[in-house]
């Protein structure tokens, strides 16, 4: 970001430079919090930049965002999770973004509205005894499905996260792939941003931390909502 040039003081120009010294000190009075703040938005932006977000398998990647959009969505800012005993999918992408709360969201805190988050993109999935939970503060909204015969199914599926774990296998992964030139799951992240991708996904004793999901189409057979004392 760059910062505006510094306005000379009343009285003060090129051509009038106060005591007419060519080593005048310039006159800083009034930027300290000026320059403090400055210097809190410089080092978001730089964490943005640099915060490094662990994938599932240990040694994969780190990914970057640099103001890149997950999805294109207000969101609440309340995180949920969500987990599966297996998920398989086929067409796999993933790399890093920034997920915006709505303005003067109260779950903002000193965030600035913004969550640097890891967006997974997946064709094609199927999760088995799939359970979604969000605290609402006492007690948490429950969600379960695909317990039975059935499995989950999403095609189109994108998650935005924070935390992810589980024990993973990819076909034919690549990694080190610019965000904008992604190909297996018809995602494109913003140019410049480091990605992976596979041909295939599997991963067991899935966990996530979740502010988005998206999905083109989600069946969710034997689907029961209800509230609960603990989560998933």
């Amino acid at each position: 970001m760059a910062s505006s040039p510094d306005v000379p003081s009343a009285g003060t120009t090129p051509e009038n430079p106060g005591n007419g010294s060519p080593s005048e000190t310039p006159n800083t009075a009034g930027t300290s919090t000026g320059g403090e703040r400055r210097g809190r938005v410089r080092a978001r932006r730089a964490a943005v930049m640099a915060v490094p977000a662990t994938l599932v398998a240990a040694g994969l990647a780190v990914l970057t965002a640099q103001g890149a959009l997950g999805v294109q969505f207000a969101i609440s800012g309340m995180p949920f999770t969500v987990t599966a005993t297996e998920l398989n999918g086929t067409g796999f992408e993933q790399f890093g973004a920034l997920d915006n709360m709505a303005e003067g969201s109260p779950n903002a805190g000193d965030t600035g509205g913004q969550v640097l988050v890891v967006t997974s993109a997946i064709k094609n999935a199927t999760l088995t005894k799939l359970c979604q939970s969000v605290d609402l503060g006492g007690t948490n909204l429950l969600i379960t499905a695909g317990s039975g015969s059935e499995k989950v199914t999403a095609r189109d599926l994108t998650t935005d996260s924070t935390e992810l774990s589980g024990d993973a296998a990819f076909d034919n992964i690549e990694i080190g792939n610019d965000a904008s030139t992604l190909t297996k799951a018809g995602v494109k992240g913003p140019i410049g941003v480091f990605s992976q991708q596979a041909d295939t996904v599997r991963i067991a004793n899935l966990r996530q931390t979740n502010y988005a999901t998206t999905a083109g189409v989600f069946k969710l057979p034997g689907l029961k909502l209800r509230f609960s004392s603990s989560g998933c």
